[in-house]
């Protein structure tokens, strides 16, 4: 393991990293991203198909782009939490994809997340969304999801952890540079 990515490695002084929860899962973490993620970022939405999955990730991405990303990640006054995917506890990458949390008004947040192509089928992205959701960090009453309509294993996911279909709808994808159906989600949290 290289230095500096433990998970006991994250500075306890950080006030970004400490109001951000460390979510344990059987396979991997999920942690405030760091610095050193970017690379990695960089490496997998370098993927068109990545980058197609997602509302924001542009492609080809520009130079300095997952940076910007994890400096806005690590802001004191961001309104969205990313976690990392961490399996490098259990032999695993140390970035395996990202799950975030948008806050909304009126104790209600969005979730989101992307897995690296190479990990895709193998339960990771349900298992980091039925952590996020379980453990409900921002304390929301409900939480909202969307998937493109052309992205039937992201829908999955979201079914499979207790999201229920609530419309169908269109969001602007920058990778595919056009609106995109998409299917909306919704979970009501106790």
């Amino acid at each position: 393991m290289r230095e500096g990515t433990r998970l006991d490695d994250l500075k306890a002084n950080d006030p970004t990293q400490l109001s951000q929860a460390i979510i344990p899962t059987a396979r991997f973490t999920l942690r405030p991203l760091r610095p050193s993620d970017a690379g990695m970022i960089a490496h997998y939405t370098a993927d068109k198909r990545v980058a197609q999955g997602t509302r924001a990730i542009p492609h080809p991405l520009p130079h300095g782009a997952s940076e910007s990303f994890v400096a806005r990640a690590l802001a004191a006054d961001r309104g969205e939490d990313v976690w990392a995917i961490d399996g490098s506890q259990n032999k695993l990458s140390e970035l395996l994809g990202v799950v975030s949390l948008t806050r909304m008004e009126g104790d209600q947040s969005e979730l989101g997340f992307w897995i690296g192509a190479g990990f895709w089928n193998t339960g990771f992205a349900t298992e980091a969304v039925a952590a996020l959701v379980a453990a409900n960090p921002h304390g929301a009453r409900t939480l909202f999801a969307e998937a493109f309509q052309d992205n039937a294993g992201s829908a999955r996911v979201l079914t499979n952890c207790g999201f229920v279909y609530l419309g169908d709808a269109e969001s602007w994808s920058v990778a595919r540079d056009a609106r995109v159906p998409t299917w909306t989600y919704l979970r009501k949290m106790a």
